[in-house]
């Protein structure tokens, strides 16, 4: 069973608040993990949590804010054992 993904989402993500959409979103979710701008100008994700939160996050990152424009998103289902604390924005 999976239990996380890890993801990168391309277009226009940078400087529109795609990070604290995520944050947001994953937290209204419960889940935990990270998210972080890429210098290719995408945004890399890890989330953890049950898979369907996690598929609802999925669909939430594939439309993104107001003002992005997701062009591409590349997720890979993962299992692993980390538990993160609470879902962090990372330089």
């Amino acid at each position: 069973m999976f239990n996380a993904f890890t993801g990168s989402v391309h277009g226009r993500v940078q400087g529109v608040g795609f990070r604290y959409f995520s944050k947001d979103c994953a937290e209204q979710l419960n889940l935990t993990g990270w998210v972080r701008n890429l210098p290719d100008g995408s945004v890399e994700i890890f989330a953890n949590g049950p898979l369907s939160a996690l598929e609802q996050f999925m669909q939430r990152l594939k439309v993104g804010p107001i003002g992005s424009r997701v062009e591409q998103t590349k997720f890979q289902w993962l299992e692993t054992t980390e538990r993160l604390e609470g879902f962090e924005i990372r330089a």
